[in-house]
């Protein structure tokens, strides 16, 4: 896939926080670096990240969230507020384990535990 800047600025924004942002604030904040910008291209270039693995998709209350954290990591969701954290679990979760114990070969594991923050 050929270079694109408006794409490299769009993983950028996504992979320089933790919030996990939605598309619109993902636009909002590209706006401030490429002023002509339209909302299609950020998700144009955000489904295109998607497919290459350069960020993942989180599903949050009938939205989508982009996560610029591709390693292994799970996620806390607060019921509360709606912020999502990145978790690591990976003591706990192995692959392998799951493949002899279930017989069941594992692409990826995809956890939220759902809760509230400590700030409620």
């Amino acid at each position: 896939m050929r270079y694109s800047y408006q794409r490299e600025i769009i993983k950028d924004i996504v992979c320089s926080t933790k919030s996990h942002p939605t598309a619109d604030w993902v636009y909002k904040k590209s706006k401030n670096i490429i002023h002509d910008i339209s909302l299609g291209t950020v998700y144009r270039n955000l489904k295109t990240l998607e497919e290459m693995g350069s960020i993942k998709t989180i599903h949050h209350k009938g939205k989508i969230r982009y996560d610029g954290n591709t390693d292994f990591h799970q996620h806390f969701q607060c019921t509360k507020c709606s912020k999502i954290m990145d978790i690591d679990m990976a003591a706990e979760i192995k692959k392998n384990i799951i493949e002899q114990k279930y017989d069941f070969k594992v692409d990826d594991i995809d956890i939220t535990i759902i809760g509230t923050c400590n700030k409620h």
